[in-house]
């Protein structure tokens, strides 16, 4: 940040996009703010001046600050010399990106696992049974069960491999026989 923690134009275009694009992903704004703010960062910054940088009650920010922390990207540390906590976020993009779909995945991918597992093994039970209704949910679990394998062996791709694979694009397409 810069000096009297007042935010760069481009600081704060990001900023406000990342809040906004944070909405829209479920994440509350303030949090999103605080993560993108804490991101730019070069140094660890204390909830105070969050709170004075981004204009946002104190209150606020330390629960978003618990939410992050919560999520991973987030980690409280010490300074030398000064007894508050500090906070910062995780720089590596890969290292973040990795975080946020592990606890996306445990908290909105497992359970929907669970309970799909679950209404597949009783819909063919009973009298009640219902065909269609089984098949569309077997359909939808061998999607999830699918893109849930090929998630485990991306995720433990080290970030070159990772950007190996995603900058591949069209290459991966035709190594197949597909073409686009």
């Amino acid at each position: 940040m810069t000096e009297g923690s007042k935010l760069t134009a481009v600081q704060q275009r990001f900023v406000l996009h990342w809040g906004e694009m944070g909405s829209r992903w479920g994440i509350n704004r303030t949090v999103a703010q605080i993560h993108a703010l804490l991101f730019l960062s070069a140094r660890p910054l204390d909830a105070e001046e969050i709170s004075e940088t981004l204009g946002v009650a104190r209150s606020n920010v330390s629960t978003s600050l618990r939410e992050l922390q919560g999520w991973g990207i987030v980690r409280r540390v010490h300074v030398m010399g000064d007894r508050r906590d500090h906070f910062e976020s995780l720089k590596d993009v890969w290292e973040m990106f990795r975080t946020i779909a592990e606890e996306r995945k445990k908290r909105e991918v497992d359970p929907t696992l669970a309970m799909l597992r679950e209404c597949v093994a009783d819909a063919g039970k009973g009298k009640n049974a219902d065909e269609h209704t089984e098949e569309r949910l077997r359909e939808l679990l061998r999607f999830f069960e699918t893109t849930t394998g090929w998630y485990q062996q991306l995720r433990g791709l080290p970030p070159a491999a990772l950007t190996k694979v995603a900058s591949m694009g069209d290459k991966a397409l035709r190594l197949l026989g597909i073409s686009t």
